[in-house]
């Protein structure tokens, strides 16, 4: 049973950091794609960023603000999210699949079968 479990969520005032954890257990974790996505209130969920075997993707509206990193000794995956705006008030959550996921030109929802259960990410302006 593959397990994610996400942490570090909270609220932060505009230009503020934090760094989310996504915990994870049940499969091989060093051969998975892992990413991050959110879902902000009426609205779609959004690919954030990913990441396999050190090579990132990141979505336009957070590159250069959030970073995705992983220990895979602790199988721990994170994004540190820094310089954060009000538009990145979502729900963030951590997602992971088959390595070849992390192939595609694309970062959608549709390619990761196994989720977490979100952690909220609040910011005031």
């Amino acid at each position: 049973l593959v397990q994610l479990v996400e942490s570090g969520g909270g609220s932060v005032q505009a230009g503020g950091s934090l760094r989310l954890s996504c915990a994870a257990s049940g499969y091989t974790y060093h051969s998975a794609c892992m990413g991050w996505f959110r879902q902000a209130p009426g609205k779609e969920r959004e690919g954030v960023a990913r990441i396999y075997a050190g090579a990132t993707y990141y979505a336009g509206s957070v590159k250069g603000r959030f970073t995705i990193s992983q220990d895979n000794a602790r199988r721990t995956l994170y994004l540190q999210m820094d310089n954060l705006k009000s538009d990145d008030t979502a729900m963030y959550y951590c997602a992971s699949d088959r390595f070849n996921v992390c192939f595609s030109s694309t970062l959608a929802e549709r390619d990761f079968r196994y989720w977490g259960q979100g952690t909220q990410v609040t910011v005031s302006s």
